[in-house]
């Protein structure tokens, strides 16, 4: 597969189901694809913005966390203290293999969470709130499961903020009290080789 259709293809899916597959024939190769076809940085710009407002002895939930890019890079700012969440087993298991995380847990974004309200000091989430993965009405128990004055943290494509209900479900939160914005960045290109795609990382602190 041609490497400027690798992105069309996972974010193509019509279901949890599809996309389950699709990660679990990516897995062995994702961390390699990413950083060669699209130069993905998404988990270093987020970790600016997470040493901000996050301290290092925080339990952390990485909503999303695919094969662990995240926590590699979390580890090595001091952060040890990391759970693992994501829909694809296959994905899980190369995350294994990092041993950044003291837990592994296979549950989809969007569904209710096997978590205790409060469970966590913070959630990071990069790469997973975009199309065809999780929707807008994952924030909910995002929410729920952080403690209150925890953060939650996540990228998210400019485009797909306003095209596909982020942009209103994060307003309704805010203005139903569940959450207020601490910080968002500037739009920047997170694939550096697709430097006409932006994100931004957003910063919200649970009420």
């Amino acid at each position: 597969m041609a490497e400027r259709d690798k992105l069309r293809w996972i974010f193509s899916v019509k279901d949890n189901q599809e996309l389950a597959a699709k990660y679990a024939q990516w897995a062995g190769d994702y961390d390699a694809e990413l950083e060669s076809d699209y130069g993905w940085c998404g988990p270093q710009r987020t970790a600016e913005l997470m040493v901000k407002h996050v301290p290092r002895a925080a339990r952390i939930l990485d909503a999303g966390a695919g094969t662990g890019l995240m926590a590699e890079v979390l580890h090595g700012l001091g952060y040890d203290n990391l759970v693992a969440m994501d829909l694809s087993a296959e994905m899980l298991e190369e995350a294994r293999k990092k041993n950044r995380y003291r837990e592994y847990h296979q549950m989809v974004m969007g569904e209710p969470l096997a978590f205790a309200s409060d469970s966590f000091d913070a959630v990071v989430s990069t790469g997973v709130l975009t199309t065809g993965h999780a929707p807008p009405g994952s924030f909910d128990e995002l929410v729920r499961i952080t403690r209150p004055g925890g953060h939650i943290i996540f990228t998210l494509r400019t485009d797909v903020y306003t095209e596909q209900g982020f942009q209103t479900k994060q307003q309704v939160l805010e203005a139903e009290g569940k959450w207020k914005l601490v910080e968002a960045s500037e739009p920047a290109p997170l694939l550096l080789k697709e430097p006409d795609v932006h994100h931004q990382v957003w910063v919200y602190q649970v009420a």
